[in-house]
């Protein structure tokens, strides 16, 4: 009887992390790519959207030693590309929330390196995602119109230098006309961005655009059509708000993992 009871409330709470998963994958969620493997130069978008990104060049997914579960995003020359076709969600959104792993590989070359980049007509920063032209490495994160948001945020706030070989939680959540910046889970800082920034039909590039690709491995990239608040951010950092079903990643897999490895 113990036995069963036992296994009934294992059965309960399994439905019902099925249950908050899917409630996740539908409230916002349009882009999620784990990275994990390809079909051959194609990365399944796993909301089950159908947005597959496609490996443009000099981009493939690893599973060198530094990379945990199956596989990470590996960008290692300037000409490193990826790109997502444009669709509905991805050009009418305004409250918008990016967040990925990300570990850097080389310092900044001295320019503006490319990590990802939503375009829209006339712009590249809906948002653009770049390392600051400064060496060794800051992130650039950037709208249009007005070329709005942090200038060289750090882990720790603006200024702040990433360390290379080292797994970082990034997310970027934009709420109206304020952009918050979270480092593993952490706000780091707040810097004002454009309500109404530039949207419109044009595709998601991750590495190179009109900018050399900056050199990284890039894991577990979730985009959202709205604001992600601080809990929410970290819940999808340490692998809670899974958005399909559990397959081979648990919720203490990669956030977990990476926080012991730092």
């Amino acid at each position: 009887m113990k036995y069963m009871r036992y296994l009934s409330i294992a059965l309960l709470l399994f439905v019902g992390i099925l249950s908050t998963h899917a409630e996740v994958k539908d409230d916002g969620l349009i882009l999620y790519f784990s990275f994990d493997n390809t079909n051959g130069n194609k990365i399944e978008d796993e909301t089950g959207g159908g947005n597959d990104a496609t490996i443009i060049a000099d981009a493939e997914i690893s599973d060198d030693e530094v990379v945990f579960g199956n596989g990470a995003l590996h960008c290692d020359t300037n000409a490193s590309s990826v790109t997502v076709e444009s669709f509905k969600e991805l050009e009418e959104y305004k409250d918008n929330t990016f967040l990925f792993w990300l570990y850097f590989t080389k310092a900044n070359s001295g320019g503006w390196d490319q990590i990802i980049a939503k375009k829209a007509p006339g712009s590249d920063r809906s948002p653009g995602i770049w390392t600051c032209n400064r060496v060794p490495l800051y992130i650039h994160y950037r709208y249009q119109p007005g070329n709005q948001g942090p200038e060289c945020a750090g882990p720790t706030g603006e200024n702040s230098i990433y360390e290379i070989g080292k797994w970082y939680h990034i997310a970027a959540s934009k709420k109206g006309g304020q952009l918050t910046f979270f480092v593993d889970g952490k706000q780091t800082q707040q810097n004002n961005v454009p309500a109404d920034h530039a949207q419109g039909v044009e595709k998601l590039y991750i590495g190179r655009t009109n900018y050399n690709s900056a050199k990284f491995y890039l894991d577990e990239l979730y985009i959202y059509n709205r604001s992600l608040d601080n809990n929410e951010v970290n819940s999808v950092m340490n692998g809670d708000l899974l958005p399909v079903e559990a397959q081979d990643k648990l919720s203490t897999t990669w956030g977990h993992l990476k926080t012991q490895r730092n």
